[in-house]
């Protein structure tokens, strides 16, 4: 695996940028624990702007650094403070989702288009997401498997708008800099 000196610094500016979009805070709503946040937004850039390798790489380095103790989650959080929490199963979903939305949107280039990089998007930035945070919700607390899927239900609007960012935002880059993912 050959990882160029561009490949390294596009890994670190994503991973820079999940950590800046935590820096507004977090919102914590409804039972389950899990703060409404900026960072999945940075999430689904990864995979859709850089691709299933270096994006989910840069999920990983900043995953590694709130791990050894930085607090770069929303609300000043650490790596470690998270994994034993409710928010554990959201955190590594968000390795599948960077991989997964790369993945299929490296299939849909050289013509990003809106309407399948939403979807993309959407499957990636929401359902996986969602698929790995309602098992650690059951796993972390004493919730039921219909109240873990429900307490999703709250964050689908915010999501939403994060998702038809990242997608516009991918659009553009895509257009831009033709070639930035390799398939």
């Amino acid at each position: 695996m050959n990882v160029s000196a561009r490949d390294m610094a596009q890994i670190a500016v994503f991973a820079a940028l999940i950590a800046a979009l935590g820096l507004p805070g977090s919102i914590t709503v409804g039972f389950s624990g899990v703060p409404i946040t900026l960072q999945t937004l940075g999430v689904v850039l990864c995979g859709a702007i850089l691709g299933a390798r270096k994006g989910t790489a840069a999920v990983l380095v900043f995953l590694a650094l709130t791990m050894i103790g930085l607090p770069l989650l929303a609300g000043g959080r650490t790596g470690l403070q998270a994994m034993a929490g409710p928010t554990v199963g959201y955190l590594i979903g968000w390795i599948a989702a960077a991989f997964l939305i790369g993945f299929l949107t490296a299939r849909i280039l050289p013509k990003y288009s809106i309407v399948l990089g939403l979807a993309i998007n959407v499957i990636g930035g929401i359902l996986v997401i969602y698929v790995f945070g309602t098992v650690g919700l059951i796993l972390r607390t004493d919730v039921g498997v219909w109240a873990a899927i429900t307490s999703n239900g709250l964050y689908v609007p915010g999501d939403i708008a994060k998702v038809v960012v990242a997608t516009v935002v991918a659009k553009s880059v895509h257009r831009a800099y033709p070639g930035l993912i390799k398939a």
